[in-house]
């Protein structure tokens, strides 16, 4: 087990509509474009697949994926959408499960690198990657990059949404390389519901030497899925790396 926080049944309830714009066919389209033209002929094993927002419709494109998921709650979300031999999901943490078989593809979307909360489990799942990668397989990360460039001396905390419905910040630990977003979130009978989560922040340099230790190599790196060059003032990044073949 990794030191990872593992999400409840009412978090994992209520995700899917939370997360309703982000799952839609034209914000989801780039992504699956790109996961697919990666995976080629062969299989994927998507890390942390959650209630199965991306690996679903990925699956549904053709391409055969795996998933690997810590909540069981997350898990039974998917479950009710797709049934276990048309996507197989292995309840562990992304940092030591090991599934059967091989795969062209293993990604990891939307941050969740950053919910292993220590550098070593964050190398671990690198390494955990290449261990499941044919020769000549792909490693895809999409991770944002850490805002600190928005914080002057003395300030801890950035907001990330302002919207009518949410109020979203992180404060930051700059010591231990670590953050807490906050989410206030406007429910239906118009109460504030309020949480939290712990993440990892890692540049993607520091990326790069985990994926050299577990024997990976950059491929490529830009700033969204629709290939957009990265930039210095880039907001995130999606990362490949590949096994030597």
């Amino acid at each position: 087990m990794t030191s990872s926080e593992v999400w409840t049944r009412a978090t994992a309830d209520r995700y899917d509509a939370e997360e309703a714009e982000s799952s839609s066919a034209s914000v989801l389209e780039p992504t699956l474009a790109f996961l697919a033209g990666l995976a080629g002929d062969g299989r994927a094993l998507e890390f942390a697949i959650g209630t199965g927002r991306v690996g679903v419709p990925l699956r549904e494109r053709g391409v055969p994926v795996v998933g690997i998921e810590l909540s069981e709650h997350m898990a039974a979300v998917l479950r009710r959408k797709v049934d276990e031999d048309t996507l197989p999901v292995t309840i562990g943490d992304m940092a030591t499960t090991v599934v059967p078989g091989g795969f062209t593809l293993v990604y990891l979307v939307y941050n969740t690198i950053s919910n292993l909360l220590t550098q070593e489990e964050q190398v671990d799942c690198f390494r955990n990657a290449a261990r499941h990668l044919e020769p000549g397989g792909r490693f895809v990360i999409e991770l944002g990059v850490p805002p600190l460039r928005f914080l002057p001396p003395g300030q801890v905390a950035v907001p990330f949404d302002v919207s009518d419905g949410h109020l979203g910040f992180d404060t930051f630990d700059l010591a231990e390389q670590t953050l807490v977003s906050h989410h206030f979130t406007r429910d239906e009978d118009g109460r504030y519901r309020r949480d939290e989560s712990r993440h990892r922040y890692a540049w993607p340099a520091e990326l790069d030497l985990m994926a050299r230790i577990a024997g990976l190599a950059l491929e490529r790196r830009v700033a969204d899925w629709d290939g957009s060059p990265f930039t210095q003032d880039s907001a995130q990044h999606i990362s490949v790396w590949r096994k030597p073949v």
